[in-house]
């Protein structure tokens, strides 16, 4: 099998895509064991020629007119992905966004566990979210290297959202899931996926505001 650091970073957003929809097929009760290029690719918005050339990237093969297995293509993508091992995360924010990610349950079904939250409000740390105690900035350090994290998750004011970048990485973590809206420059090469919900949502006001005047034209009579 390929190495995954060989995988376009585009096929390997593909590759998500193919394992939701596999799941949802192993969920359904009675679904065929077998899934199509063509379904695949209906699901994840590309071409079936697409699907299976993402597919081989990591060594998956179909049967022409059979389809891939589904049990077997679920554990391809997951290792593909690099799900085949369970990954711990902190918690850096305990407002809104913090609260909303520790009641979210797909996070342990898909392997990721969040083990500890932490925040620099003294009138918040101590209080307990979703089983979990928040602890100070201050234990950082002490905080990664007993729970074993590998993964940081940054809840924080966008102005904070840089040096608390700088904590994660100092104090050992690998990667960070950034969900302030501000771009962070590392010191250190740590991978960081952002998730900005303003620009989101500005892109899709764009996308609607593109159409409307092609489905105005042709009610206006001019």
């Amino acid at each position: 099998m390929p190495e995954r650091t060989r995988i376009p970073k585009p096929a390997a957003r593909r590759l998500s895509l193919y394992l939701r929809t596999v799941q949802d097929r192993l969920e359904q009760e009675g679904a065929s064991d077998r899934v199509s290029s063509r379904e695949l690719g209906e699901a994840a918005g590309v071409a079936d020629a697409q699907v299976r050339k993402d597919l081989a990237s990591f060594g998956a093969g179909g049967q022409p007119g059979v389809g891939y297995r589904i049990r077997d293509l679920h554990e391809g993508l997951r290792r593909a992905l690099g799900l085949q091992q369970p990954w711990r995360a902190i918690l850096v924010g305990a407002g809104n966004i913090g609260r909303a990610l520790l009641a979210y349950p797909r996070f342990a079904q898909e392997g990721f566990e969040i083990v500890a939250v932490l925040d620099r409000d003294g009138g918040v740390v101590g209080r307990k979210i979703a089983g979990h105690a928040v602890q100070s900035m201050n234990q950082l350090s002490e905080v990664v290297r007993r729970s074993g994290a590998q993964l940081g998750v940054i809840a924080v004011p966008p102005d904070e959202a840089q040096a608390v970048g700088e904590m994660l990485v100092s104090a050992g973590i690998r990667g960070i899931l950034n969900f302030a809206p501000r771009s962070l420059r590392l010191t250190r090469p740590v991978p960081v996926v952002g998730v900005d919900f303003t620009e989101a949502l500005e892109r899709l006001a764009f996308e609607v505001t593109a159409i409307r005047p092609a489905s105005g034209r042709g009610r206006s009579g001019g």
